[in-house]
């Protein structure tokens, strides 16, 4: 594959990836505004993130055996148009519970990319250059924690949050443009794939018995779901808490995204010296210890705005590292199910972000305990699933 196209393709696949990230990230800014204009609280209006993480965990599944079925393109296309829909309805959403029904659309459209992304690194890609592969896609995908947050304050401030989403709707237009011309179609359809219940869950269940699989989807679904939490949970603490402005609390999320983006691209140079393995123990470790002085730290009352953000800086930088590590070790056993783990592997970490996302809403105190504790439990609890699976996977290749 030539330079040229290899990176136009890496290009795609990260776009795709990045449709479920910039529809959270873009609209976390315009909550003061939508609740103000649609006659309701910041809390309420949170749900709508939560739709849509229970929207793109659950499509996620359906989209899976789809794509092994009909090849990659034709699933990934129906779910762009119905995402696109979706995103122009949000446009005219006249209360909180239209935008929370229609978040929960937009999501089952947009995580066909995602899924469809993950599966075609698979398909196209040596296997032992995914993780390299997963780490470019991590260099896309962390332009819209960047730019997404602070565009969205800027479109709040300027026009009001209802352009956010016509500008996701021409995102995802452009999308669907440059893939139906430029994106190559992947392993070809499977025709004797049933889509009958009793075989897709056979399949799942096949995928759910890998004991590599298991180990790290549960340890990057974890630990991502403490930056779930970050993402529920920051709009209250620094626009609320610390009176941030919106343009302010835009230029934060950037910064810290900083953290994520440049550790995903450090990770790519260090996959020359270390195994991926070695380098996810040593991320899981340092995010474990740093979930635990955050949540420490603000039980005793001891950060002002500049600690919080020095902290979950740190955090997810290790974020960085544990993504493209743990899914590409999650995918690696895999070829003709590939779709199906791809879907199983995406849902697996969104459904663990909706309940994180979700309990940072029950648990709201008005305080940041609530976004510090479940960060914290969610990091530990990555840690401890890695050195259990580890353990596992050992013995299975000694026996």
């Amino acid at each position: 594959m030539k330079g040229k196209q290899k990176f136009l393709l890496i290009l795609i696949l990260g776009l795709l990836s990045a449709i479920g990230p910039f529809s959270i990230d873009m609209y976390l800014p315009g909550f003061p505004a939508i609740a103000k204009d649609l006659k309701t609280d910041v809390a309420t209006v949170s749900l709508s993130l939560s739709s849509f993480f229970i929207g793109i965990s659950a499509g996620q599944l359906i989209y899976g055996p789809l794509l092994d079925r009909f090849g990659r393109k034709k699933p990934l296309f129906a779910g762009l148009v119905i995402y696109i829909v979706a995103s122009l309805g949000c446009v005219f959403a006249n209360s909180v519970h239209l935008l929370i029904g229609l978040r929960l659309f937009q999501a089952l459209g947009g995580c066909s990319g995602m899924v469809a992304a993950r599966a075609l690194v698979r398909d196209i890609f040596p296997v032992e250059e995914n993780a390299k592969v997963f780490a470019l896609l991590m260099l896309v995908i962390g332009v819209s924690p960047i730019i997404a947050p602070t565009l969205g304050g800027y479109i709040t401030t300027a026009l009001g949050w209802h352009y956010i989403f016509i500008l996701l709707a021409l995102m995802g237009c452009g999308i669907l443009t440059a893939a139906w011309f430029i994106m190559p179609d992947g392993r070809a359809a499977d025709i004797t794939l049933s889509l009958k219940p009793a075989p897709i869950l056979s399949n799942f269940y096949t995928v759910l018995k890998e004991p590599q699989f298991l180990t790290y989807s549960l340890t990057g679904a974890a630990a991502s779901a403490g930056l779930y939490a970050y993402i529920a949970g920051s709009p209250y603490v620094f626009m609320e808490l610390y009176k941030v402005s919106e343009r302010g609390y835009g230029w934060i999320f950037a910064t810290i995204a900083g953290g994520l983006i440049t550790c995903s691209q450090l990770n790519s140079l260090l996959l020359r010296t270390y195994r991926s393995e070695q380098i996810i123990r040593v991320a899981a470790f340092c995010q474990s210890m740093t979930g635990l002085v955050l949540f420490v730290a603000t039980i005793l009352n001891m950060l002002n705005v500049y600690g919080t953000i020095a902290l979950i800086f740190v955090f997810l930088c290790c974020q960085g590292f544990i993504f493209p590590n743990s899914s590409a070790l999650s995918l690696a056993p895999f070829t003709k199910n590939a779709g199906s783990a791809s879907a199983l592997l995406g849902s697996i970490q969104l459904g663990i972000g909706t309940l994180s996302s979700a309990m940072v809403s029950v648990l709201n105190d008005h305080t940041a305990l609530p976004m510090a504790e479940v960060m914290a439990i969610s990091t530990l609890t990555a840690f401890i699933v890695l050195i259990s699976g580890n353990r596992v996977i050992v013995r299975r290749k000694v026996i």
